[in-house]
């Protein structure tokens, strides 16, 4: 049996403003043809179906094209929810779809697997969906944790699979022990460190998709992340876009391996000078890349977003970070102000916060100067 593993679609997220519906409509295109292409007989897309819990209706056109599209291949899908997605709507829509498309958002029906057979006997999937330990934990006493709720579900997979027989997969959406998350990507599933899952709650099965981290991570052999089929970070733009394709025999996991998806755009991270980025040859391959750009000049400069889009039409964020900073630049804002005794040095605080650094210049300095002293005065006679 040929699997395709694949995860966090997130139809209806934007990238950095910018909407991504048509880009993720290719991708899924091209999925759709490596399932044509591979005989893949199943699909697994292993939660956050949706980005947001209430998804626009162009988003709810997209996924049923893509899930009939890979029916159409002769493939069975098989989809979870995520903590993105509302269990509710994405469930509901289960009811509407042809024979093959398997939509699992019930928590309650964990240990009830889709089984699918090939010429080696039955396969058991069993569709582990998002778990909110607040609403399980009167049902599952262990379910104060997503590691409580998950070490729950899987002895439900584990006890059912002892009376079943034959080989597994499971699916699941969480953070794992030993995962690597982008930073501000990946919405919290829950906080402290109680809530990240160890690998031995999923021992049992043949192999375990999981999904929620959005690069492609292999915490044990048959223990994976396949990520997400977009980049929607620049903290992303080095990991690969793609789906794990499982091959399994009449043992269980016969090889693992990795199938490339095409980045529609890909992305670029630019260092140095505004003047130099605007005008340097040098950045010219960047220019119908998305562009994040980290300008080094001492001082912030004047709209420099605009600026940046009149070369590099898909500049998408602007950070201000000076090659060059003060000594004592250490000092917080707060700690500049205390330390002021005068009016000047108040404002030369300010100034140095407001400047990433540099202070007033010989003009400015001579303008507070006389500002400063002419209000002295006018006090002295009030």
């Amino acid at each position: 049996m040929r699997i395709l593993h694949t995860s966090d679609w997130h139809i209806g997220r934007t990238f950095h403003g910018h909407a991504t519906l048509d880009a993720l409509r290719g991708v899924l295109e091209t999925l759709v043809d490596r399932v044509r292409a591979g005989n893949i007989d199943v699909v697994i897309v292993a939660g956050d179906v949706f980005d947001s819990a209430t998804p626009a209706a162009g988003c709810y056109t997209l996924l049923s094209d893509t899930l009939r599209a890979l029916a159409d291949t002769g493939a069975q899908v098989i989809v979870t929810s995520g903590n993105h997605d509302s269990a509710a709507r994405l469930g509901f829509q289960a009811g509407l779809l042809r024979d093959g498309i398997h939509v699992l958002t019930d928590p309650h029906a964990v240990g009830t697997p889709i089984t699918i057979d090939d010429a080696d006997g039955p396969v058991h999937f069993y569709g582990i969906p998002y778990l909110e330990p607040a609403l399980l934990r009167h049902e599952w006493p262990a379910a104060r944790t997503q590691a409580g709720a998950l070490a729950h579900a899987m002895g439900l997979v584990r006890a059912d699979l002892a009376t079943r027989g034959g080989r597994s997969v499971a699916i699941a959406h969480c953070f794992a022990a030993g995962v690597e998350p982008t930073p501000h990507l990946e919405r919290d599933i829950q906080q402290g460190g109680l809530d990240v899952v160890p690998l031995s709650a999923f021992d049992g099965v043949d192999y375990m998709a999981l999904g929620h981290i959005h690069g492609r991570q292999a915490l044990a052999p048959t223990v994976r992340y396949a990520g997400a089929p977009l980049h929607y970070t620049f903290g992303e733009g080095d990991k690969p876009r793609g789906s794990w394709l499982v091959e399994m025999d009449a043992t269980g996991v016969a090889s693992v391996d990795w199938l490339e998806l095409p980045v529609p755009r890909r992305l670029v991270t630019l260092r140095a000078p505004l003047d130099a980025l605007l005008t340097d040859a040098r950045y010219a391959a960047a220019e119908d890349a998305w562009v994040c750009v980290e300008y080094t000049d001492t001082l912030p400069q004047r709209d420099p977003l605009r600026r940046l889009q009149e070369r590099f039409a898909f500049c998408a964020k602007v950070v201000h970070l000076p090659a060059v900073r003060r000594e004592g630049d250490e000092l917080t804002y707060v700690d500049r102000v205390r330390a002021a005794v005068t009016d000047r040095e108040l404002v030369e605080a300010f100034l140095v916060h407001v400047r990433e650094g540099e202070g007033a210049s010989g003009r400015e300095a001579e303008l507070l100067a006389e500002v400063l002293d002419e209000r002295t005065r006018v006090e002295a006679l009030a």
